[in-house]
């Protein structure tokens, strides 16, 4: 192993122990090289069906004891189904379930058989920006007042989930991008909603249907009602007689009468939830609604920008606008959207081919490297740092693939084989994978007792990362080696299927999407932890990898759904990376106070930007770009497309890059971008370098920077 980043740990649970805290052009096919013969792969343009398939291998079952209970918030009828573990509502489902998340453009809040919304103010510095709650209205049943009922998720889809408060006869239909606070309430129950400023005015409608609730702090709330209810208020208390009906509650993010006007029009239309339709390179939004008139919704600004143009059913609207961490929402009417993203390049080597006086540099580097490898000499047992030696290997294998260097082949499929095997076979001995039916998922040996083994693997951290680059050697050796992928097969898929998983009807052992998030576009990591700011993910590029690696098993296995499903999601996840974790200098979304400061992210959060990273403090700036950019591989040309802010990103960095021989390892990352713009004098500092990552090498910085253009 390199002396390089060796513990690059954007996990959540070693870096909180340690610290002590709590808490891309036309759908197209591409050409598919397998070993003796050439096949060509045209993507399905339409929707990607669940498809059965009845070959699923399971691990052995794992027997955890620190995984929590689902039962306790589940209603009787989902526990029995593998359930989410890295979801927009995770927290509803974690100890007491009352830690609040982010419903755009609400926080919601569940806590004491209550319900409270947030419009969060920001609390902006130059290293972070973060959403403050404050429960501008808590919505009870006042029978029954001293019942403490924890919630009850009845349902749950892409768009949206339901908590249900038996005891208060209340069921909220909480769905992302609603500007409205939507709820039942059954029984001809009294409903209370206190406030935390003094309501300075009550106001109704002769139909007793629309009230208006100015607050102290100058926000303006409106109260729709199905039919006629009757309030009555104190300073912070607004009682209503017995109502059984539904209730929708909106911000007045905007004091003209227009944007009142609208909110009216559209009140009586409310979706109950939200689902997400996968196509190739598009996203179909379907919401189950109710009522008259037509849906207002809200759009961030990545879903502003993948609208169809073509859609004549969707009207934008650009002057209803709510802010957010996440750039300004605004309205759009319509009961369903699609999404389109740009199609890019899934191939196993570089994009635009590499400087042919290249090669004899690259093939002695070839020749060095590949001596590294032997599987008896590897002391790691982490899955996640034993998944980038395998990686590192394969990429190894595919170089000297596209230099026509053949010699070193045979030596890295033997060495994957004996890395990769034990892992599938059960044999590793100190780790491996297991089986858990409680959540529906995989878990490592080190990882079912210990939530901090593999770095949180076991409570569902980092799944895509780790699981990523295990699919991606796969997937290497079972392009060089098919008959060794058909033995292999089911248990291959049954890593790849942990994290690209559609749907119960595809494999009702594993959740579906497991960090995908159809809504933000991009992946979480955090597993089945509670976060005050709710789910988090540090590198970007690590959760491309395991798309672009699913893509890539596809490729080698000639199955189509899931090239299709695995480069979709890549590309998604690299238009997330560009919209919320690259900083150019002109960005719009976050305060120009931040912007100055930061080129990168460093860990997104629901509700927080940080520009610290779990392992590295935020004054380590090479550290943060090396993160966005492990594992280097044809994927990242299109990552790092924008040369302009390729230069920003770099000159930023280089500040920060140690001047002597240490942690080499994140050099030749800044290197690797510098090599974008200044190719010769980036070739020469990773010439210089004496050592590297350890899911990287000296073939592979080569590589790609002989393939720059």
């Amino acid at each position: 192993m390199g002396a390089g980043p060796q513990n690059p740990l954007h996990s959540n649970y070693s870096i909180l122990n340690s610290l002590k805290m709590v808490p891309l052009l036309l759908f197209y096919a591409f050409s598919v090289l397998v070993q003796g013969y050439s096949a060509e792969l045209t993507l399905h343009p339409n929707i990607i069906d669940e498809k059965s398939n009845n070959n699923h291998f399971l691990f052995p079952e794992g027997k955890s004891l620190v995984l929590p209970d689902p039962s306790d918030y589940f209603s009787s009828q989902l526990v029995s189904t593998s359930l989410p573990t890295n979801s927009f509502f995770q927290n509803f489902v974690l100890k007491n379930g009352d830690q609040p998340e982010y419903i755009q453009p609400y926080l919601i809040r569940s806590a004491n058989s209550s319900i409270s919304i947030s419009y969060p103010y920001q609390n902006i510095t130059s290293d972070f920006i973060e959403q403050i709650f404050r429960p501008d209205l808590t919505i009870y049943a006042s029978k029954n007042p001293e019942t403490k009922q924890r919630h009850i998720i009845s349902s749950y889809s892409d768009l949206s989930v339901t908590l249900d408060l038996p005891s208060s006869n209340l069921r909220f239909f909480l769905v992302r991008g609603s500007p409205y606070l939507t709820f039942a309430v059954n029984g001809n129950t009294s409903m209370s909603i206190s406030t935390v400023d003094p309501i300075r005015k009550l106001s109704c409608d002769s139909s007793f249907t629309k009230y208006t609730i100015r607050l102290g702090n100058h926000q303006t709330w409106i109260l729709y009602a199905s039919s006629p209810i009757y309030l009555s208020h104190n300073v912070f208390t607004i009682k209503s007689g017995g109502f059984s009906g539904v209730i929708r509650i909106a911000l007045l993010a905007d004091s003209d009468f227009q944007f009142e006007k609208i909110l009216d029009t559209h009140s009586s239309r409310y979706p109950l939830s939200g689902s997400a339709i996968l196509r190739s390179f598009a996203l179909k939004y379907n919401w189950d609604v109710k009522g008259e008139g037509k849906l207002l919704m809200l759009a961030h600004p990545l879903h502003r920008r993948l609208l169809s143009k073509t859609d004549a059913s969707v009207t934008v609207l650009e002057d209803v606008k709510y802010r957010s961490m996440d750039g300004e929402l605004v309205g759009v009417i319509g009961d369903t959207w699609d999404l389109e993203a740009e199609s890019i390049p899934v191939s196993w080597h570089s994009v635009k081919g590499l400087n042919k006086k290249s090669i004899p540099e690259i093939i002695r580097a070839l020749g060095k490297d590949v001596k590294t490898l032997n599987a008896s000499n590897i002391s790691t047992t982490s899955s996640y740092f034993y998944g980038k030696l395998i990686a590192r290997a394969a990429r190894l294998a595919l170089i000297a693939e596209e230099v026509s260097y053949p010699k070193i082949t045979p030596v890295v499929v033997q060495f994957l084989k004996d890395m990769i095997e034990p892992w599938l076979n059960g044999t590793f001995g100190s780790n491996g994978f297991f089986y858990d039916r409680k959540w529906g998922g995989l878990v490592t040996k080190h990882g079912i007792n210990d939530t901090t083994g593999d770095f949180g693997f076991g409570i569902y951290n980092d799944h895509h990362f780790h699981l990523g680059y295990f699919v991606y050697g796969i997937s290497v050796l079972t392009r060089f080696d098919p008959a060794w992928g058909k033995q292999y097969k089911s248990r291959a898929y049954s890593l790849v299927e942990d994290y690209t998983n559609l749907g119960p009807k595809a494999n009702q052992h594993y959740t579906r999407l497991r960090c995908f998030d159809l809504w933000k576009l991009h992946s979480w990591a955090a597993g089945l932890t509670e976060f005050p700011f709710g789910r988090n993910q540090e590198s970007t590029s690590e959760a491309i990898n395991a798309y672009y690696s699913a893509a890539l098993m596809g490729s080698a296995y000639g199955d189509a759904d899931l090239v299709a499903v695995g480069s979709t999601l890549a590309a998604f996840e690299i238009q997330s990376a560009q919209t919320w974790w690259h900083v150019k200098g002109d960005n719009k979304i976050y305060a120009p106070r931040f912007v100055k400061n930061n080129k990168v992210v460093g860990i997104l959060w629901s509700r927080k930007r940080d520009s610290i990273l779990w392992f590295a403090p935020a004054e380590r700036k090479d550290i943060r770009l090396g993160i966005q950019v492990l594992p280097i591989l044809p994927i990242t040309e299109v990552v790092f497309s924008d040369v302009d802010y390729v230069k920003e990103l770099v000159k930023w960095a280089l500040t920060s890059v140690p001047k002597n021989r240490t942690e080499e390892g994140w050099k030749g990352f800044v290197y690797a971008l510098e090599a974008i713009y200044k190719q010769k004098q980036a070739l020469n500092k990773v010439r210089d370098l004496s050592s590297h990552d350890d899911g990287n090498s000296l073939s592979n910085l080569l590589w790609w920077i002989h393939s720059r253009k």
